[in-house]
């Protein structure tokens, strides 16, 4: 298993970022988190793939009757969003990350 230091072998570029981020500034340390870290953004980089794919073709394709209809990847975006954001609300995320400072975080 991977450390927080060392996202998994077969992410994304975009995807080992986040990993970085999200690993060091929820101090996301143990087994079962970082197993749910890796789950999240492997379905991540799914609804990317799916994503680019739709941007290419277009949000409908041709059938073989020449008729429009929904690119078929179009619930394979969904299922993977759905199943990023499920793992990152398992990981019982706070809304503010760890600060190393005391105090409020700086203002908006």
């Amino acid at each position: 298993m991977a450390t927080a230091k060392s996202p998994p072998k077969g992410l994304s570029t975009e995807a080992k970022a986040w990993w970085k981020r999200l690993a060091s500034e929820y101090g996301i340390d143990d087994d079962a988190g970082l197993l749910l870290l890796q789950t999240g953004l492997e379905a991540f980089d799914r609804m990317r793939a799916a994503q680019e794919a739709i941007q290419h073709d277009g949000m409908t394709v041709r059938d073989r009757f020449d008729q429009r209809k929904p690119h078929p990847l179009l619930p394979a975006e969904r299922d993977a969003r759905a199943q990023m954001l499920a793992a990152l609300r398992a990981l019982n995320l706070d809304v503010e990350p760890l600060h190393d400072r005391p105090g409020r975080p700086a203002g908006r």
